[in-house]
Formats: structure tokens, sequence, C-alpha cells
């Protein structure tokens, strides 16, 4: 059992898998760090310059694309006025044109909560998919994990329960630890689930009622003494937990408060969480045993973003709010080091892409800004799409792959 307080899952990818070096394979790339040293990426683009293709959906997601070699995988949901009815889709695309491959329909097997009006666009395919390099999973709420190979053929399906105990729906994505998937399944059943790669096979579960209200995706750090833990924020809280057993290490609060959503970020034995309404950031060193806030606190600060997750370069981490303010601290102090206006709102996380931070607006377009505390603007790009960009985007071998309600987007040179 894992501790009981208020939550939010925050994650860290660790991939042993052998896929080609630029694929991107889950939520906000290799580590769930939000970083790629793709030098090829363009920093302008509109309709009519370094826009490859775009591709119609079917219907609306948070989730971000994924990239497993020459192939592009999204989600999205339809027939969302029928929630008996409602329908998931798994797109595959041609990387290169864009064209679709395949395709998968999945209806639903256990109706979904409403969402109110004021949460925006509910949580039905908000879950980016996860591949090892052979098979690509994905979470769908209350109807759970599906698994696929990459020509489209069903491997398993697991049930993760169907609470439906989270206010805005499913968020989590999951996670592949060695030969496992990790679930966080905070709406679904309030728990944490390992499961069988080849089978869906449950090896693990930890449940903890605070968990109802995380939103984000588990990591798991690697410590210096070479050890592993499975890092979860959740509201006030920083929960590490043995990915092979479930069990609970250590815990330590922060000052993220109700309901989370930012991905932790870890470095060099040290984590940082962001996130909660208020907003607040706190660094906590890895290690150590049961309740470690008061020995293993590096700093702890006012200052966060509720949805967006942040990323680390040069001794700085960067990150943008809701509301578009884009903000740089030192990691060593948790002081502000730089701040810079952005007009529009924001759920996508920004991206590093070599030196240049890439910030995707909910209408407003793409900003590019100088990774460095004086958060020069490069350029502001705009597609004439109307809709809804949540997504965070994904970054593959020259190519940056946007997605909105409505259609995907390759830019490329």
């Amino acid at each position: 059992m894992l501790p009981r307080s208020i939550s939010v899952i925050v994650a860290m990818l660790s991939l042993v898998v052998s896929t080609a070096a630029d694929d991107w394979l889950g939520f906000r790339g290799p580590n769930s760090a939000g970083i790629s040293q793709d030098k090829g990426i363009p920093t302008t683009w509109d309709d009519s310059s370094n826009l490859a293709w775009k591709q119609e959906l079917p219907g609306k997601g948070f989730s971000s694309p994924i990239v497993v070699g020459d192939h592009v995988f999204v989600t999205c949901y339809s027939n969302e006025s029928d929630l008996e009815n409602l329908v998931r889709h798994l797109i595959c695309l041609d990387r290169e044109t864009g064209k679709e491959v395949w395709s998968k329909e999945i209806p639903s097997t256990s109706r979904e909560r409403s969402i109110p009006r004021f949460a925006g666009t509910p949580g039905y395919a908000s879950s980016t998919p996860v591949s090892d390099g052979t098979n690509v999973y994905v979470l769908f709420g209350s109807s759970g994990v599906y698994a696929y190979d990459l020509k489209g053929k069903a491997l398993w399906h697991k049930d993760v329960g169907s609470q439906n105990a989270a206010m805005f729906g499913s968020a989590s994505s999951p996670i592949i630890y060695g030969e496992n998937l990790i679930v966080q399944a905070g709406s679904e059943s309030r728990s944490i689930r390992s499961l069988d790669l080849k089978t869906g096979e449950e090896k693990w579960s930890s449940p903890a009622d605070t968990l109802a209200r995380s939103y984000s995706t588990p990591i798991v750090a690697r410590h210096t003494d070479d050890s592993q833990v499975l890092l979860v924020s959740i509201p006030q809280e920083i929960w590490a937990v043995n990915p092979a057993t479930g069990k609970l290490k250590w815990y330590a609060e922060t000052r993220v408060d109700t309901g989370a959503c930012p991905v932790l970020v870890a470095d060099d034995d040290v984590v940082y969480a962001i996130g909660g309404r208020s907003g607040g950031r706190t660094a906590i060193r890895l290690g150590g045993k049961g309740d470690v806030t008061e020995s293993h606190t590096v700093w702890s600060r006012n200052g966060g973003a509720y949805v967006p997750s942040p990323v680390l370069h040069d001794g700085h981490l960067y990150w943008v709010t809701d509301r578009g303010l884009l903000n740089c601290i030192d990691v060593k102090t948790g002081e502000e080091a730089g701040r810079a206006r952005l007009n529009g709102q924001f759920y996508a996380s920004i991206q590093l892409i070599g030196d240049h931070l890439f910030a995707v607006s909910r209408f407003g377009g793409t900003y590019v800004v100088k990774a460095d505390p004086e958060l020069k603007q490069v350029s502001h790009n705009k597609l004439d799409d109307k809709s809804d960009f949540s997504a965070s985007p994904a970054v593959s071998n020259g190519s940056l792959f946007i997605r909105s309600d409505t259609a995907i987007y390759c830019i490329r040179k």
C-alpha cells in the first residue's frame, strides 16, 4: 500500500529496448524528459512553408503522437455525445507521407464519466501510447489497456478498473520498465499496476485512494549507485516505489497542491517537482527510507505550472504556465533566473530541441525561444487551424509532429 495523501503522478521513462535512436517511443520522448538533440528541426513554418504534410483525424484528443520506425501513431475519440457508445481510435500513419497505414476503432467496454463543461476537453484520449519498438500499448481509460503489433494485430487487452474516480478523466500515459508496462490507473482503480508486456498479466498492483486525483505520468529514475526507483508525483508529496515490486521505498512532501499534472524531472540524484493549482516547486535528493522531507529537501518555493511539464537544460529548469508565462530557474537554488510572456493558454509541455524551446499554445500557435535565461523569442508560428492544440509534440529524424483536435501535422525542412 502506498501512503495516504493527495495525488498526481509524474514520470520518467526507462526503456530497455533496441530501437532506432531517433524514435519517439512515448510521452515526451526518451526518458519522458521532453528533450531532443535533433538539429534539423525548422524554427519557422506556416501552411505554405516547412509543412511536409497534414492528416485529418476522425476525432479529438490530448494525447501526443509517437514515432516508431517509419510509422507515426496517434489516438483520438469520437461519438462523445453518446458515452455509452464512445469510440476510441488508434491510427498508424506513414511517417514520410502522413497517409494512413491502418487504424483501429475501439468501442468502450465501460461507460466513461461525463466531464464538467468548465474542464474543457475530456480525457477520453489523453493518454499517449508507448512502444518497445515491436508493439504499441495504449490506455483507454475505463476500457483498459490494449496491445497491438506494428501491423495492427491485436495482442491482448487488460482491464485496469472502471471507477471513473478522476474529475477530468484519464490522463496518465503508460511507460515501459524492462519487460513490464507500468500503468498509473488513478482514475480507473486508484492504483498503479505493472503488466507483462507480452501477455498483459498483472505483476503487481499498489492501491492508494489519493491516486484518484493524479493526472500525471510516473518516471523511472536511476540513482548514481545504479539502483532505480519509480517516482510518482501526487499533490503535496513525491513517492519513490520499487519498480520491480510496487513497494514504497521513501516519500517526501512538496509544494504541489491539488491535482498535479506535470511530469517529474530527475538528474544527478535530484528530482524536481512543479505543479498544483496555486503553483509550487520542490527539489528532493533521491534516496533514504520512509519520510525524507527534512533530510532530503534541497529547496522548496512558490511558483510552478498546473498542467505543462518542465525540461532541464544546462543547470536550469524551464516551463510555461497555463497562462503563458515562460519560466527559467536555477536548479541549485530554485531561484528565478529568467521570465518571459508568451501570449495564449498552454496545456502542452515545452520541448527542448537542440538549444531552442518549443512551446505549443492551445489556440495561438507555437513559440520558439532560445534555451537560456534571457529567453529570447526566435519565432512565432501559426497554422490555419482554429481547433485546440493541447498535445505535446513529438520529434524524430528532422521532423516535428504537432496534433490538434482535428489534424496532425508534420513540420520538416
